[in-house]
């Protein structure tokens, strides 16, 4: 599954909040939003992971407004892929929470994980930063 010029990626929930706390549209993890948005990236998704993002993104602690939160999921589903989980097998998480991600990624060939917290999650190479996404979008031209 893999469409000539995009980059399909399931964005690990601090990507979003990262992006949202920017102060400016250059930051890694906003770029990484912008390209979601432009659709450089084709989010990758299923409903707990939509759950999550929800969930967090809601919490008073952060004062996003509902309307935000409602638009950016919207931009994810409308514009991303609902996929199922392939079973990570034996690989062994910190945060059991962040085993939905690394299933979803699974389950589309060359897809990335993107996240802020690499040590949550078994050393990969489809598992990369927000700023080695940038350089990926950049390499492929697409940012």
């Amino acid at each position: 599954m893999s469409e000539k010029g995009k980059v399909y990626a399931v964005i690990d929930t601090n990507v979003l909040v990262s992006s949202l706390f920017s102060t400016t549209d250059i930051s890694n993890p906003a770029r990484v939003i912008g390209a979601v948005l432009n659709g450089a990236i084709i989010p990758l998704y299923n409903n707990e992971i939509i759950e999550e993002y929800r969930d967090i993104l809601s919490r008073d602690k952060f004062k996003f407004s509902t309307a935000l939160i409602d638009s950016l999921l919207s931009a994810f589903t409308e514009f991303g892929i609902n996929t199922a989980r392939k079973d990570a097998g034996d690989e062994i998480f910190p945060d059991e929470d962040d085993i939905v991600f690394y299933e979803v990624v699974l389950s589309v060939e060359d897809a990335y994980l993107v996240t802020g917290n690499t040590k949550h999650f078994p050393i990969r190479t489809f598992i990369v930063t927000p700023a080695q996404m940038v350089d990926i979008l950049r390499e492929k031209a697409l940012l």
